[in-house]
């Protein structure tokens, strides 16, 4: 069976649009538009990836276009400025760039997207090296497993392992991501475990449970007793 996705290199985009240095101005406007991307790597070299440019970054050029801001606006302003007269990606793009490695968890990019703003991550090897590209909604791909694989994996993965000894009393089932527990386990100290673990799964959106412990061993009175 195909288990979680869990790492940047199961969900990225492998064919990048890039761009070189010494690309100009119009050439980047022109890409982005023929490609319907808001950002592109800049590329050194045979692919080193030394920067990106993005939409945010080609905006000073027109929102300048004949204004003459004050002093204090200039100064509080000036990498804005320095981009309005900007011609070429080098000129123009953020850098260094902020990128990933394909084997960064999809958590750990989702992170690094929130901390920095950011839509979409170069994925780079050990040298820099461009491999593809990774966005939100490549992250939000996760979402489109069916029920019927997270509770196949739930089921293998977790219940089989966890609760090994009394799986056959604890059912899976899955609604629109939404995973529930039930029946009877023999350690319910495993419960907030197990709630981690579904968590963990790639593509489930909750966890709820409707379990039992144990059913308690009567035992007889000893006969004779309290005559």
């Amino acid at each position: 069976m195909q288990h979680s996705p869990h790492l940047v290199g199961d969900v990225m985009t492998r064919t990048v649009v890039a761009v070189g240095q010494e690309a100009t101005f119009k050439e980047i406007v022109e890409t982005m538009a023929r490609w319907k991307a808001s950002a592109l790597p800049v590329l050194a070299g045979e692919g080193r990836v030394i920067g990106v440019v993005s939409e945010a970054d080609l905006l000073p050029k027109e929102e300048f276009r004949g204004a003459d801001p004050d002093r204090r606006e200039q100064l509080r302003r000036l990498a804005d400025l320095r981009k309005a007269g900007a011609l070429t990606a080098g000129e123009l793009m953020s850098a260094p760039a902020v990128t990933v490695h394909a084997d960064a968890t999809l958590a750990q990019a989702a992170r690094v997207m929130a901390r920095r703003s950011v839509k979409r991550l170069p994925v780079v090897d050990a040298e820099g090296m461009l491999q593809g590209v990774v966005s939100r909604a490549d992250l939000l791909k996760v979402f489109l497993r069916s029920d019927e694989e997270l509770a196949a994996e739930i089921r293998q993965d977790i219940v089989g392992h966890l609760f090994a000894v009394s799986r056959g009393d604890l059912r899976v089932t899955v609604s629109d991501g939404v995973v529930t527990l039930s029946g009877r386990v023999g350690d319910t100290s495993l419960i907030p475990v197990a709630a981690r673990l579904v968590r963990a799964v790639e593509g489930v959106v909750d966890v709820t449970f409707d379990v039992t412990g144990p059913t308690p061993v009567r035992t007889a009175p000893a006969e004779g007793r309290d005559r």
